[in-house]
Parts: structure tokens; sequence; C-alpha cells
């Protein structure tokens, strides 16, 4: 019994990404051109998200700063998700909705993207890092799950919206892995050109 339902979410996990694929592939495109026209200009990435986003997040921007799959220039990107003094209310500030507003505020630039990372959409605090990110005409990159939540209605016609289509945050999350994952070889791939990795 029990090995079957792990060999059922290996099925449903592929049966997502095989669905996905067609779905998604022109949004993360879209997401890899906004991303290279960012760091290729000087600007940087601020990646943010809460729990396991949070992990993804630092992941993305390691990748970008140390390298992905090939050797290559460093580009620039920070984790907002990283600074435990300013996620834990620096100054008595309780208002920890506005934990990653207030260093896209500190931080961000024209001509920055913004990576937010909510499986729900509708994380308060990325929500308003969002709004901080419009403030200063970064673009955003949104990855959700489901229809992108409250995330999904703040879109601006320069943003991209990855939603995955499915409600269980599980699955959702495997897919936001593969679609960072496809970001940086994206990135890679028009910086460096197109070539087979060995393992």
């Amino acid at each position: 019994m029990l090995e079957q339902r792990i060999q059922q979410h290996f099925i449903d996990s592929a049966d997502l990404k095989y669905q996905a694929a067609q779905a998604l592939s022109a949004p993360i495109a879209a997401a890899v051109q906004a991303i290279l026209a960012c760091v290729t200009s000087g600007g940087k990435v601020l990646a943010c998200g809460n729990g396991p986003s949070a992990a993804e997040a630092v992941q993305f921007a390691a990748f970008c700063v140390a390298g992905f799959e090939r050797d290559r220039p460093e580009l620039a990107a920070l984790a907002l998700t990283c600074d435990s003094t300013l996620l834990t209310g620096a100054g008595g500030r309780s208002d920890v909705d506005q934990q990653f507003a207030r260093q896209v505020r500190a931080l961000g630039q024209a001509g920055d993207v913004l990576l937010a990372l909510s499986v729900t959409g509708s994380d308060a605090n990325v929500i308003a890092a969002t709004e901080a990110a419009h403030e200063r005409d970064m673009t955003v990159v949104i990855l959700s799950g489901r229809t992108g939540g409250k995330l999904a209605a703040m879109v601006r016609e320069t943003d991209v919206l990855i939603s995955v289509p499915h409600d269980r945050a599980a699955r959702v999350r495997e897919v936001h892995a593969l679609v960072l994952h496809c970001l940086c070889d994206g990135v890679d791939a028009q910086l460096l050109g197109e070539q087979e990795i060995p393992l």
C-alpha cells in the first residue's frame, strides 16, 4: 500500500509536468527574456517567498551568482529571505507583511526584476513586495499555483505570471523547482549558446 502511494506521487508529478510543459513554456520564455534584459543591462534580480518558496528563492539567487550548470560570469541576484534581522521585525516593528517590501524599496531600481514565489498567490508579504517593485518600475516575475491568486490581478503588461495549474502545494512546488531550472538554463543558453550538459 505504501509503495503504491509513493508510486502515485511520481505518476502525479510526471503527469502535471507533462501537462504544464505546453502551457508554461511561453511565460517561462518571457521570464527568461525579462531576467536576461535585466542582468545584461546592469540590473539585479531580487527573489522572495515564504517557507519552501523562501528556500527556492535562495537557491535561484545562488544559481545566478555561482552558476547553474556551466561556468559563466556572475549574475546579480539576491534572495530577500536571508536577513534574519529584517525578517523578524528589526527595531521592534511588527508589520511583517512589509518584510520583503522594505528590502525592495531599499535595494530595487527601475529595470530590476522581482521574482515572487507564492503557491497560493495570496501571501501578504509577497503582495506587498510586488507593490513595492511596481513603485520602483521593476518587472515582476510571479511563480504561483492554481489561478495565481491575488498576485495574478496585479500583473502589469511588463510582468510575467507563471501559474502552475494545480491545487496541491507539493505538486506546485515540484513544478516551481523545474521552472527555476528552466529559467537558469534559459539565461545560460542565451548568454553562452545552447549545448548539451554532461552529468
